[in-house]
């Protein structure tokens, strides 16, 4: 659990008694649900009926997050979505609730793990081009403006961690972050060029996911669904295409999805770009305010020799002025 907590047997009781006052679940027993990043995450089982309960006590940014993603995943399957996850409401009617200052979220269990591959790009991208037709006018969806701000988020978390002396974490963080500068700031840049060309025209945007292959999972039963809706945002669709910008044959597949659900839209390579180099700023600087908690932390240099080195380097190499994607 990010929030880095170890609840005991107390409290795991009085978020059973909550549940049961607030939704009607008589539950008898809870345990951790190893599922997303923010929040703790719960599996409670009610007789031969399991629900999954995910409890955000953050940033105030990402507890409004949470909390427009109610409204979202209800829309999506009252239009007849049927691979996310479904709310269970509170007895009162809400869609979620509070505890302890936390916002509270129960949902039905699936029994499922994440199955990602290249395999499972197609249905994948099936499935986002049908929750790109939804209509979602009237839900408070957030905008993309390409604003390019998670570069700025990760320098400032770097000044925080430098300024902490005496602090072992932040210390070993600032070093493996100046081996990389070289990257960094580059990158940074790069963003920066690619938010200032992509800023003018905001067309094209759609119920975007953000991280639609991380949370795509397979049941026990073969069905697919696309979890954790927890960062809904009106965007283009390349918020949802760019981790396999470096494959062409994926390319082809999402555009050829769109098009199967009538959407015409081709990918646009400085979209693509700023998308990647946001989210390489944007799961880093998560990274580094992730320090500031106690419990498990992803090694830093993990993360740079990990996947998202690939789509940088193809975006470095790939995507300038006045370059197409096929040249």
């Amino acid at each position: 659990m990010f929030s880095g907590v170890t609840r005991d047997d107390a409290y795991k009781t009085r978020l059973v008694g909550f549940v049961r006052d607030e939704y009607g679940i008589r539950g008898d027993v809870v345990s951790p649900a190893a599922r997303g990043f923010f929040g703790e995450t719960w599996r409670l089982d009610a007789g031969s009926t399991g629900y999954f309960v995910k409890v955000v006590d953050h940033a105030a940014s990402q507890r409004a997050a949470y909390e427009r993603s109610f409204a979202v995943l209800d829309r999506l399957e009252s239009r007849g979505i049927d691979f996310v996850p479904h709310v269970v409401g509170a007895a009162d009617g809400r869609l979620f609730t509070r505890f302890d200052g936390a916002v509270v979220g129960v949902f039905d269990w699936i029994d499922a793990v994440n199955t990602e591959s290249d395999d499972t790009k197609i249905p994948e991208y099936a499935m986002m081009a049908r929750v790109f037709t939804a209509d979602v006018t009237g839900l408070d969806i957030p905008r993309e403006d390409f604003a390019g701000a998670a570069a700025d988020r990760v320098f400032g978390h770097w000044r925080r961690l430098a300024a902490a002396e005496g602090d072992a974490k932040a210390s070993h963080a600032c070093a493996v972050l100046e081996r990389h500068r070289a990257e960094i700031e580059p990158w940074a840049q790069r963003l920066r060029d690619f938010a200032a060309r992509c800023a003018p025209d905001r067309s094209g945007f759609f119920l975007t996911h953000g991280d639609a292959g991380g949370n795509f999972m397979t049941a026990a039963d073969g069905r697919y669904y696309i979890v954790d809706w927890d960062d809904p945002l009106l965007a283009p669709p390349e918020r949802d295409a760019w981790v396999m910008c470096p494959r062409e044959w994926a390319r082809a597949a999402f555009t050829d999805a769109l098009r199967r659900e009538g959407i015409d839209y081709e990918l646009r390579p400085e979209r693509l770009a700023y998308y990647v180099y946001h989210m390489f700023f944007l799961y880093l600087s998560e990274l580094l305010e992730a320090l500031s908690v106690d419990g498990p932390q992803r090694p830093l240099e993990e993360f740079f020799d990990g996947f998202i080195r690939e789509r940088l380097e193809y975006a470095d190499t790939h995507f300038s002025p006045g370059r197409t994607l096929s040249s």
